[in-house]
Parts: C-alpha cells; sequence; structure tokens
C-alpha cells in the first residue's frame, strides 16, 4: 500500500513537472508571436514614412522566416548537445536577447537594408526560442505529443491576438518606430528571465509512450533521418502547406483594404483589427486540436482532415471577404486549418525518428518554412499580374487539395512501408535479444546492409 501511494506521488510529481516546462515554453512562445503574425500592422506605416515599395518592405518578412527557419539547425544541435539544463537554457536565452535587438534595430530603421537586418536579427532570435521549445514539448510528452506541441504552437500561434490591439493603438499614437523599440524591448526581456526555468527531461525522466501511437524506439541522427524517403514525403508537404499560409499571414491587411472591408467599423474597432484577433485566436486552437486528434486517429488522417477544410476556407474567403464578417471569419478558418502543420509535422517526425535528437531533426524539418518564404513576394507579384487577390486564394485552395491527396496517397503508404521494415511495437520482451530497442537496431542494421552502408558501432 505504501508503495502505491509513493509510486502515484511520483507520477504526480513528475506530471507537474513536465507541465510546469510546458507552460514555460508556452510564455516564451507568446513573446515570440508578435514577430510573425504582428508584421502585416507595420507595412503601410513603413510604406507611408519612407516610400518604399511594399515588395521591398515585404522582402524583410522573407527574410525573417527564412533565418527563423535555416538559422535553427545550429540552437537545435546545442540544445541536444549541451544536456537537458543548460542546451535549452542557452539556446532560448540567445534567441531573446536576437528577438530584442532586432526589434529595436527595426525601429532605428531609415534605409531598407537595416530593415532588413533587424529582421536578420529577429527571425535568427525567434528560430532558436521556436525549435529549442518544441523540443522541450516532444521529449517531456512521449504520450501525448501532437497535443503538446499543439499547445507550445499554439503560444505562437495565439500569442499576437494578446498584443494586437496594444500594437495597433501604439502605432497609431507614437508611430511605428516606438511600436517596435518597447515592444521588442519588453518580449526579449520576458524569453531572457523564463529560460532560466526551463529545460528537458534527464534520460527515463519522461512518461513512457502509450499504444496508441506508432513510435520507433531507435533514435535517429539528423544524417541517418535525412537518408529516409519518408522524411521527404513529409518535408515537400510541409513547404507547400507553409507557403500558402505564409502568404496569407503577410498580406491580411492588404488583403482587407484591398476587399474595401479593412477599414469597417465592428464593436468600436475595424474589421481588420477584428479579424487579425480572431485569425489568431484560431490559429492557436487550431494546433492543439488538431495535435490531439492526431494523437487519436493518428497524423496522416489528422492532417487529410485539415487541408480538406482549408482549401474550403481559402475558396470561400474569396467568394464572402468583401464583406466584414466573411472576412473575419473565413480568415480564421484558413488559419484554423494551417496551424496544424506546426503540431501535426514535430509530432508525426518525433515518432518515426525519436526523441533523442528531436531538437536538431526538428530544426531541419523546420526549414520547410524558411523555403516556402521565399514564395510570399509572388502573392504580391501576382496580385499585380491579375488585378485581384482572389487569384492568391484560389493557389492556396489547390495547394490544399494537392496536399490532401499526396497525404493519402502518398505519405500514408510511406508511413506504413516505414514501420513495416521497422517496427516500432514489437510484442513485449522475453528475453535480452528480444528487447524492443535491440530488435529496431537489428532491422535498422539490416537496412544499412541492403543499402551497401555498414553496421554502425
Amino acid at each position: 500500500m505504501t508503495t502505491t501511494l509513493a509510486s502515484e506521488s511520483d507520477n504526480q510529481n513528475l506530471n507537474r513537472k513536465r507541465w510546469r516546462h510546458l507552460i514555460l515554453g508556452v510564455v516564451c512562445m507568446l513573446m515570440i508571436a508578435n514577430l510573425q503574425y504582428g508584421w502585416t500592422l507595420f507595412v503601410l506605416p513603413l510604406h507611408n514614412a519612407h516610400g518604399w515599395a511594399i515588395a521591398e518592405i515585404q522582402f524583410a518578412f522573407t527574410l525573417f522566416v527564412a533565418l527563423e527557419t535555416w538559422g535553427t539547425p545550429l540552437p537545435g544541435w546545442i540544445a541536444d548537445k549541451l544536456g537537458p539544463d543548460i542546451g535549452p537554457r542557452l539556446a532560448i536565452s540567445a534567441g531573446a536577447v536576437l528577438v530584442a535587438l532586432g526589434w529595436i534595430v527595426e525601429s532605428w530603421a531609415d534605409s531598407v537594408p537595416l530593415l532588413y537586418f533587424g529582421g536578420a536579427l529577429a527571425g535568427l532570435g525567434s528560430g532558436a526560442v521556436y525549435t529549442t521549445c518544441v523540443g522541450i514539448a516532444v521529449k517531456w510528452f512521449k504520450d501525448n505529443r501532437g497535443l503538446a506541441v499543439g499547445l507550445v504552437a499554439a503560444g505562437f500561434g495565439a500569442g499576437a491576438a494578446l498584443t494586437i490591439i496594444p500594437l495597433r493603438m501604439m502605432i497609431v499614437a507614437s508611430g511605428y518606430q516606438s511600436a517596435f523599440f518597447w515592444f521588442g524591448l519588453i518580449q526579449g526581456s520576458v524569453i531572457l528571465i523564463v529560460a532560466q526555468f526551463i529545460r528537458a527531461p534527464h534520460p527515463g525522466e519522461a512518461p513512457t509512450e502509450t499504444a496508441v501511437r506508432r513510435q520507433t524506439s531507435h533514435s535517429y541522427s539528423t544524417r541517418e533521418m535525412l537518408s529516409q524517403p519518408v522524411f521527404w514525403v513529409l518535408y515537400i508537404l510541409d513547404l507547400m502547406m507553409c507557403a500558402g499560409g505564409l502568404i496569407v499571414t503577410a498580406n491580411l491587411a492588404p488583403i482587407a483594404h484591398s476587399y474595401g472591408v479593412g477599414n469597417v467599423m465592428i464593436w468600436g474597432t475595424t474589421t481588420l483589427a477584428v479579424g487579425l484577433i480572431f485569425a489568431n485566436i484560431m490559429n492557436g486552437v487550431g494546433r492543439p486540436l488538431f495535435g490531439w486528434v492526431g494523437d487519436r486517429v493518428g497524423n496522416t488522417p489528422a492532417m487529410a482532415i485539415a487541408f480538406a477544410l482549408g482549401a474550403a476556407s481559402y475558396y470561400l474567403l474569396s467568394v464572402t471577404g468583401h464583406h466584414a464578417w466573411g472576412y473575419i471569419f473565413f480568415a480564421g478558418m484558413i488559419f484554423f486549418c494551417w496551424g496544424n502543420i506546426f503540431s501535426l509535422f514535430p509530432a508525426m517526425c518525433t515518432d518515426l525518428f525519436g526523441p533523442q535528437y528531436a531538437t536538431a531533426n526538428l530544426s531541419v524539418l523546420y526549414t520547410a518554412k524558411g523555403v516556402a518564404a521565399f514564395l510570399v513576394p509572388l502573392g504580391t507579384v501576382l496580385v499585380a499580374a491579375t488585378g485581384s487577390w482572389d487569384s492568391v486564394l484560389l493557389l492556396g485552395a489547390g495547394i490544399n487539395v494537392v496536399a490532401t491527396i499526396l497525404v493519402l496517397a502518398v505519405l500514408r503508404p510511406a508511413e506504413d512501408r516505414y514501420h513495416a521494415a521497422l517496427p516500432s511495437r514489437p510484442v513485449p520482451p522475453t528475453k535480452a535479444t528480444d528487447r524492443p530497442a535491440a530488435r529496431d537496431r537489428a532491422a535498422f542494421d539490416s537496412r544499412r546492409i541492403q543499402h551497401g552502408r555498414p553496421k554502425l558501432p
């Protein structure tokens, strides 16, 4: 009886501990949300103040997203390499400093190159915070990876909803320079403080995975992961979905104004402000919700559902966006269906390739968002060629339709073949050679030999 009570107490303490670290990760994500989702509020003030072309200004956003993603492998490697205590703390702290410096530099920018430099700093800092917090989540929550990553990613997706109105009010009252400076300083400081209290689990500390999910027992290094075809299927899908969502993310304000609803008053504020708040809330809600669905029914079915709904939402925004409530609702639905990629893709990647190198591996997957960022200016080019944002929204709908088909016809079979070749859940061991890790490693070595590579020591 005493042993049972002690065991229950230990489990409760462990559960409180991992939720505490998850919540700290969410706080960090809340503090970097504005860097991406609040950017649209600065585009027109920058244009009006300096006369820079919209396409030139938006390249700062492209550069931000590119370095937010392409710069993550280094902090991801640091977070894994230096251990669960020092690694995450160092990576997030460095990110906090860069986040603050980035927006402060942008507040001083009197030339396009200086604006780009500030965007680059902010991107590197945001990426370090993002990838480390996601890595911590997938390591602590092997049993509910989709939900845990979804909650952390929700902080990034919905965080801007808390500050859209204050940010807009400061831009109107004091200028965009003051908004850049003070929000950058405050957000970076909060992240730096929180980073001192967050860590990843020590070996054997996190609860084991449940029988509901298919998870490999062998942890792949990044080099090993890159040799697996299923990773590249996942990467291409991530690239496609990021591209459609980022084009809309960067241009919600121009879309609203082109449809003539941006300054329509609703509830004492503009349709644009309400639309941005609702979109960020729905972005945040969709991430843990679809992550939870993925934990229950599988990641690929959850992706197919989300992508199909996303296709309908893009199309219906083009149809109803000229009405204030149509713009608000379907802009929110696009973000609701798009945000799932930031919970389902990391969860699936870690299920496939293991938790030990998860932060570094997820940082490589996250670079798909950086590649997609270079497609953002194409939205402006397409609008210039067609004279309407409808063409961009219809392109987004088409991408979602193709992605839905690829999930069912390519990703799902690739996942099945991968798990068939490397069983993630063998029967309970009866002797040492039947242990899951041993059997997985034997299958892994067999696959290497088939491809002409020697067994690893």
